[in-house]
């Protein structure tokens, strides 16, 4: 049995095929045409050895941007490992709306960097941008993205939930906190639940919005003046959300739409 056939006996074909082709490319610059003309069927004895590592890790269901060690987002490649959260296509979604209503450079806290896909992007657009996160190992990704990609971001280890006080203030706050609820864990995909790191994934059942709360009080305070706040949300729970930063003080609260027609984003204004 061949490579591609071991994987066709895990993954539906058009992903398995996906997943074979992708490999190539990444681990063993092979294009396409290569494979379909048997290149991939000569590789030295030590990539062999490497491709029969990836194809088993790969029938482990682990994902295969923990397995190539990247991932693609706003058209940048970051770096990636089970330390930080695998960055997706609709997250992509609070960059291009940041983008869009701030033309011009202004000063943005990240909180809850990970990989550094949102800082970092958001660097490379021109913006200042400082980024918290509670992980060690996060912060020491996200630092060798910035340094590869070359973008200037102020990295700094700090639990959201028991701030450190500082008078710093930002024009944006944005983040893509914590939000799934354990109750929720049974319907996820196994690539998703036995690879990526919980802590940045799930909250308590009985408080989903903890993370949400907790960063609107930090950005009362640390917004400036008509300062705007970006939120990730979970998709079961955009009124709710909405009508937490309502009560709490905050102004055009407004949901949007990601990649995929789902309510997956919140904006909304300090007054």
């Amino acid at each position: 049995m061949n490579h591609l056939q071991r994987l066709l006996s895990v993954y539906p074909q058009r992903e398995a095929r996906a997943l074979y082709m992708l490999v190539m490319e990444v681990a063993f610059e092979l294009t396409p045409t290569q494979v379909l003309t048997g290149k991939d069927k000569e590789l030295s004895l030590d990539k062999q050895a490497l491709l029969q590592n990836i194809i088993d890790r790969l029938l482990r269901k682990e994902p295969v941007q923990y397995v190539l060690g990247q991932a693609d987002f706003c058209g940048h490649t970051f770096h990636v490992e089970p330390g930080v959260l695998i960055p997706r296509p609709e997250t992509e979604g609070l960059v291009s709306i940041i983008s869009q209503q701030t033309p011009t450079s202004c000063s943005i806290l990240d909180i809850g960097t990970g990989s550094g896909c949102i800082a970092v992007s958001l660097a490379l657009l021109g913006h200042q941008v400082t980024a918290f996160d509670v992980s060690a190992d996060a912060l020491r990704i996200a630092k060798e993205n910035a340094q590869r990609l070359q973008a200037d971001v102020d990295f700094r280890q700090e639990d959201i939930l028991h701030p450190i006080s500082t008078q710093q203030q930002w024009d944006i706050i944005v983040s893509n906190p914590p939000y799934i609820c354990q109750k929720e864990a049974a319907q996820m995909d196994r690539n998703v639940l036995d690879y990526e790191p919980h802590l940045a994934l799930f909250v308590p059942d009985t408080d989903p919005l903890l993370f949400y709360r907790a960063i609107a009080l930090y950005a009362l305070k640390h917004l400036k003046p008509k300062g705007r706040l970006y939120f990730e949300i979970n998709q079961g729970y955009p009124n709710e959300t909405a009508h937490l930063l309502t009560q709490m003080g905050f102004c055009q609260v407004e949901v949007h739409s990601d990649c995929f027609e789902k309510s997956r984003i919140i904006s909304a204004h300090k007054k």
